[in-house]
């Protein structure tokens, strides 16, 4: 278990899927996702390979709290390894209940997960993909000095997303 200032990051465990779910079947908080909201059988099995991530890797995303309200989980996120395209790099991800949106808790959570991956994973460089229009996410990645790498032809007939990087 991690902490920032307002927040409590830990290892998602089977009993945070109820969570995961409620919020990626939230059409609200994928406003930006090309493919929408989860199904029931999306989300077991995104949710799953999370699982997995932590089991091979010893990190990935984490389940997110507040500290003034520990039982309750208002997002996941952190940093996993990811395909973009067919090239793996290491990920700053996140999606929170919309309930949550506009507090500065992604910006904490992308701090934390930035200065977890560069620090104490000691990589060198870590990226994050954000769609065009998704103004407020491209926000908290400049806000923790992720610069505009480049772009990522990944949703057939849209616009190509954009890459975000930040090095040691």
């Amino acid at each position: 278990m991690r902490s920032s200032g307002r927040l409590i990051l830990d290892k998602p465990v089977k009993e945070d899927f109820k969570r995961f779910y409620e919020i990626n079947a939230d059409p609200g908080t994928n406003l930006f996702n090309p493919a929408g909201a989860m199904n029931f059988e999306m989300a077991e099995k995104t949710f799953n390979k999370m699982i997995e991530h932590w089991e091979e890797n010893g990190f990935g995303s984490w389940s997110i709290k507040e500290k003034e309200n520990p039982a309750f989980t208002i997002g996941f996120g952190g940093v996993s390894n990811r395909l973009y395209g067919n090239e793996l790099k290491l990920n700053v991800g996140y999606r929170f209940d919309k309930k949550y949106w506009g507090k500065g808790y992604a910006t904490e959570l992308a701090q934390s997960a930035i200065e977890f991956g560069l620090n104490e994973l000691n990589k060198n460089e870590l990226f994050a993909i954000v769609r065009p229009k998704h103004l407020a996410s491209i926000k908290v990645l400049e806000k923790c000095n992720m610069k505009l790498f480049g772009e990522l032809n990944d949703v057939p007939n849209e616009e190509h997303s954009l890459i975000y990087k930040i090095a040691k």
